[in-house]
């Protein structure tokens, strides 16, 4: 398809970022206070994480933070999203602040702003202190009551300086792969635990949205970013059409129910009263967490296909989630993942821009009003230097152009989508992937903490700097 003759250009005040999150690049995991969070007791585990990869040093970021700021400002960025690290400032997540664990943060992000880089800081991006873990973790009530106190402290602490908060990062995530399927920390395989985290996490986000609006400036914009899906049926047969609603509830309703309406979907209680009762949803919980935002941060990779079930269940599923023989779906035993048709990426991810438009729309259908950001959207390949040292990687090119298009064509159809934040800014740990999986516009030699800008990153920071995306057909 040709590109058209006019260039995509964005609203002069749209945000360009890039994201990160704390135990992806920080290390340094046992200075200035810091306790282990279940992604450093996970990635010690024996067979958890590719080849037994971990990230204790993992980008340097915690002593390399001022390089990588300067980074940012070289390429032009105007938005950069980073994550706290919670075990970083309360190491037992409970009790008063480490004030070295905040100072880092205090440093951060003055270093940001006087780059005229806007912070966007997210409380929670998957690394609960173990040591709440080991009280029972998301599953139990305690920890959203301990969010509270964490986000206040946070937020007393930065408030003043950071304007976009987000409270949670993909709470689907956090509950159904940490706790169902466990491919991700704590790696627990209890469909009745991850159901009960689900609510206990959006109850954190209401709780903790509470304490920021107490904490802060009025003027402070709150958030919460999810990874929701786009579920598409196989076919239009009404079985295949009952498996979508079923996942849409799972992987959506679940979070935009209480967070937007008040309510979780009443097919969703139904389909998992097998399960779970839901009795821990006490009185006056719903309330608690439908508080109003300033914003909606949407993250996005790829669509996902799925129709009845045409073998046994527990069957192997290719739902993108990882290898597992426990679902990350309670109650959706009879539904069938499929592949969707299409360029893949590294992580076997189709590529489908159309994917990113209509999950725009649905929100702003969902949310009338509500702004929208792009808080996650990227993509991973095989990136190595060539002989001269230069990382090129024309996919990743491609598939920003067409992901941004997306946006820029949401916008047009009245979407309020306020900026854009690449996944990532650099290679980093990818979870249970180790490092062999690269999402970031700049290569990072972990041998010798070299930061290198791919192609991408310097297509991307032209975009940044000019409000409109270059060609995507580059020769470099």
């Amino acid at each position: 398809m040709s590109e058209p003759a006019t260039p995509v250009t964005f609203p002069p005040a749209f945000l360009w970022g890039a994201a990160t999150s704390a135990y992806q690049i920080e290390g340094a995991v046992r200075e200035d206070g810091r306790t282990p969070s279940i992604w450093d007791t996970f990635s010690h585990t024996p067979g958890k994480t590719a080849g037994g990869e971990n990230g204790d040093i993992a980008n340097d970021h915690y002593h390399l933070y001022r390089d990588d700021v300067a980074l940012m400002a070289e390429l032009g960025l105007t938005a950069y999203r980073f994550s706290v690290s919670w075990s970083r400032v309360q190491p037992t997540g409970r009790g008063p602040a480490v004030q070295r664990g905040l100072d880092f943060y205090r440093r951060l992000v003055d270093e940001l702003l006087s780059h005229n880089i806007k912070p966007a800081l997210t409380l929670y991006h998957w690394d609960l202190p173990q040591e709440l873990e080991d009280a029972g973790g998301w599953p139990e009530r305690d920890t959203a009551l301990r969010f509270a106190e964490y986000a206040q402290i946070v937020g007393e602490a930065l408030g003043d300086r950071v304007e976009q908060w987000i409270t949670l990062n993909e709470p689907w995530c956090s509950a159904f792969l940490g706790y169902g399927s466990g491919v991700h920390a704590p790696g627990r395989t209890d469909p009745e635990a991850s159901l009960r985290a689900a609510h206990h996490l959006n109850l954190a986000h209401g709780l903790g949205t509470s304490a920021l609006r107490t904490a802060m400036p009025a003027r402070n914009s709150i958030a919460v970013s999810l990874n929701s899906s786009v579920v598409r049926p196989r076919s239009q047969d009404p079985a295949d059409l009952v498996a979508v609603r079923r996942i849409d509830d799972l992987a959506n309703g679940i979070f935009h129910g209480p967070m937007l309406h008040g309510a979780y979907p009443e097919t969703l209680l139904a389909d998992t009263s097998s399960i779970t009762d839901w009795s821990y949803v006490l009185d006056g919980d719903l309330s608690l967490i439908n508080q109003p935002l300033d914003a909606l941060g949407l993250n996005y990779y790829t669509p996902t296909l799925v129709g009845a079930a045409e073998t046994a269940p527990n069957s192997p599923r290719a739902d993108g989630h990882g290898a597992s023989e426990h679902s990350p779906w309670p109650g959706a035993d009879d539904v069938m993942f499929h592949q969707t048709p299409g360029e893949r990426t590294e992580m076997g991810w189709t590529i489908d821009p159309t994917g990113l438009h209509e999950l725009i729309m649905r929100y702003t259908a969902e949310a009338p009003g509500l702004p929208l950001y792009i808080t996650e959207n990227g993509a991973a390949y095989d990136d190595k230097p060539d002989p001269d040292g230069r990382v090129h990687d024309p996919e990743r090119i491609a598939y920003l152009h067409g992901h941004l298009s997306a946006v820029r064509r949401a916008i047009t159809d009245g979407a309020d989508v306020r900026g854009y934040y690449l996944w990532s800014l650099m290679d980093n740990f990818e979870w249970a992937y180790g490092y062999d999986k690269r999402f970031g516009a700049v290569y990072v030699d972990y041998a010798t903490q070299a930061r290198t800008p791919k192609s991408s990153a310097l297509w991307y920071g032209e975009a940044a700097r000019t409000g409109a995306l270059p060609s995507a057909n580059t020769t470099e």
